[in-house]
């Protein structure tokens, strides 16, 4: 009983974070000209290059449009991420 009940905790965390990165590359969509494949692109190596986990990223990207600011790591690895794209994306 106290594995499905952990079972059932693990799949609903994992739930709630595919939801947050989604509604992350939403936010990179709405605001900064991405399609959605370079919206999980970005998301993706904004987290390997600052070494936080793919959902806190997006937990700060979702947070930033009411919030105003990023952490000043999230925002160098995104400006250094859309750089080779600045053409089709906008500035962060």
């Amino acid at each position: 009983m106290l594995a499905l009940r952990e079972e059932n905790r693990q799949l609903k965390e994992g739930m709630l974070g595919r939801a947050r990165i989604d509604q992350a590359m939403g936010v990179l969509v709405a605001l900064g000209g991405a399609t959605p494949d370079e919206a999980w692109d970005l998301l993706r190596e904004v987290s390997m290059n600052t070494n936080r986990k793919l959902r806190m990223v997006a937990e700060i990207l979702v947070g930033w449009p009411v919030g105003g600011s990023l952490p000043d790591d999230v925002r160098e690895a995104l400006d250094a991420a859309v750089g080779p794209r600045r053409r089709s994306c906008g500035n962060f």
